[in-house]
């Protein structure tokens, strides 16, 4: 049994160091992960996923499209005067959702956009898991912002 753990794990790496190297040979993808990486929260292997999954980015014309894509739009329950709550719609793609899930804990304590946002939601009543929730969603409004414009990270322009 320990061999056979320890051969997938040494299969794991593998994989992950071809990706690595798949990104390293592309000039593009690999200017794309240092933007990603700029931001806090989002590491490495968040950065190969995201750009697995987003890449190209110019097919998306808003974030609210990368946001419906990932299934992080709320969904609208209402009928005439009644109006129930709207959890996310979850249409879009479980395996990027999935990927958001831990970026967005750690940006809540990492990332000074993402932690005032999160204080606020708080303030407001909001249960935990709204707030993460609304963490990836806010992370990945972050995340098409820096591949749209080229540009790292600034925590200053988002706190403005």
């Amino acid at each position: 049994m320990e061999a056979v753990l320890q051969f997938i794990e040494q299969q794991i790496e593998m994989v992950r160091l071809q990706i690595q190297i798949h990104i390293d040979q592309h000039p593009r993808l690999k200017s794309q992960k240092e933007l990603l990486s700029s931001i806090p929260g989002i590491g490495d292997n968040t950065a190969a996923t995201l750009l697995a999954f987003l890449s190209p980015v110019e097919r998306f014309h808003s974030a609210k499209q990368v946001v419906a894509y990932a299934g992080l739009n709320p969904r609208i329950r209402q009928s005439g005067q009644w109006a129930g709550k709207s959890p996310i719609a979850k249409t879009g793609n479980a395996l990027l959702r999935k990927a958001l899930y831990l970026p967005a804990v750690v940006a809540k304590h990492h990332n000074p956009i993402i932690a005032a946002f999160c204080d606020r939601l708080l303030a407001r009543g909001k249960r935990p898991m709204q707030v993460v929730v609304a963490a990836m969603r806010r992370l990945l409004h972050l995340v098409f912002g820096v591949l749209k414009s080229g540009k790292p990270f600034d925590p200053k322009f988002g706190l403005a």
